[in-house]
């Protein structure tokens, strides 16, 4: 079947200035041309009247969490998978109806969440994950709490179904091949304290350098990247200095580090939304309080960080890093990047950026001939009013994944 958008403004990911007035034709789950004016010849072809709305690529969150279904991550831990799964379900298809076509897990998610979403049992985005992200002991992702202790040595291990502890040389590289083996299509690393996990402070370096390097090393023998969770600036300068390709949330970087992730060839993935919505929700949804104190003036941080970021030349991916029931704040991102950011590089990081993040620039996140078909069709011009992109995808009346429509309210 081929499909014709027609009448559209065209914003293909990247380019400052729009399309008017062009048809979109998609067949085999690809866009075969964008064309100015009509295109004829394709008379069998369905036909949808975009009456100069917005066709844009369909949106990339490069940091999601299906399986983060409860701001009191612990709790996670004493959840059967059957109902964790179907939490993960809600999530993933509540990021679909928002436009989002494709997400970047960042621990949690696993090759069967991947393959029921690619297979229709989930109306979901297509799903690139971690796995379960790595942990030094004490680290972020050891979700242990400070008063829980181990009857002997060989059970301090935490495996949990977000992340892993593992300690030494020899035990990331046997963590990261494991995720590898089981699918992963990149692997998480903890290289900061963080916010959520009971034992350790934000400012806290994790990981020996030798460590961070096996890891970043053993991804490479798969063709592939770390993506590290990394705080503060000294996080960042050793990601950077280490080869970590994707360097997440980076809230209390400065200048000379974001400087060295630039000069190393590496992205940052701010996630602001989700700090924002714990410091005025985190409470009613059940956020412990030794968790909201760590919160602190992070929000006014990470502001900060987009400005030294876009000072430094640094690629800046668009992640959101939301929990369970602030998951539905996922498009607010676009806005509170808006404070600091033009509405158009906003929505590059969302497409073409976090495209280039993944390693699929030319293929996802933009609207182009070979592309995937993954595109959003939006009453008004987003480029000038990131709103549309807000309450829960109401703006968005189609939404087409690999070819095939999600949502046709034409």
């Amino acid at each position: 079947m081929t499909i014709l958008f027609e009448d559209c403004r065209v914003f293909d990911g990247a380019s400052a200035e729009p399309r008017e007035g062009a048809t979109v034709v998609v067949a085999d789950g690809r866009i075969r041309e964008v064309a100015d004016g009509a295109v004829a010849g394709l008379a069998d072809a369905e036909r949808v009247a975009c009456a100069g709305r917005t066709l844009m690529p369909g949106l990339i969150d490069a940091h999601f969490h299906a399986c983060l279904v409860d701001l009191d991550i612990p709790s996670i831990d004493d959840m059967p998978a059957s109902l964790l799964y179907q939490h993960a379900r809600h999530n993933l298809e509540g990021a679909l109806r928002r436009g989002f076509t494709t997400v970047r897990d960042a621990g949690g998610a696993d090759l069967g969440l991947a393959l029921a979403t690619d297979r229709g049992l989930i109306a979901g985005p297509r799903i690139l994950f971690a796995g379960r992200g790595l942990s030094q002991t004490g680290g972020h992702g050891d979700m242990r709490g400070q008063t829980r202790f181990e009857p002997c040595a060989c059970a301090a291990g935490y495996h949990g179904p977000i992340t892993r502890v593992a300690d030494g040389v020899d035990a990331v590289r046997l963590a990261a091949r494991e995720e590898l083996r089981k699918g992963a299509h990149q692997i998480k690393m903890m290289v900061s304290g963080g916010v959520l996990s009971p034992a350790d402070p934000i400012w806290m370096d994790q990981y020996s350098d030798e460590e961070i390097r096996a890891g970043v090393e053993e991804a490479a023998t798969r063709r592939t990247y770390v993506m590290a969770h990394a705080h503060t600036a000294s996080a960042v300068r050793r990601c950077a200095a280490l080869g970590v390709r994707s360097i997440e949330h980076g809230t209390l970087i400065d200048a000379g580090a974001a400087e060295a992730a630039a000069g190393a060839g590496a992205f940052v993935v701010p996630t602001l939304v989700t700090i924002f919505a714990m410091i005025e929700s985190g409470a009613e949804f059940g956020l412990p309080k030794v968790f909201a104190e760590k919160l602190g003036n992070l929000g006014e941080e990470g502001l900060r960080s987009l400005e030294i970021c876009r000072a430094a030349g640094v690629p800046m991916g668009f992640g959101t890093d939301l929990l369970g029931p602030l998951q539905d704040q996922q498009s607010r991102e676009f806005l509170i990047r808006a404070e600091v950011l033009t509405p158009l590089d906003v929505l590059r990081s969302a497409t073409s950026v976090n495209a280039a993040l993944i390693g699929r620039a030319g293929e996802l996140g933009t609207i182009a001939p070979g592309a995937v078909a993954d595109i959003l069709v939006v009453d008004g011009d987003p480029a000038r009013d990131l709103g549309l992109l807000q309450e829960q995808g109401c703006h968005i009346p189609v939404i087409m994944k690999d070819g095939r429509f999600c949502k046709n309210a034409l």
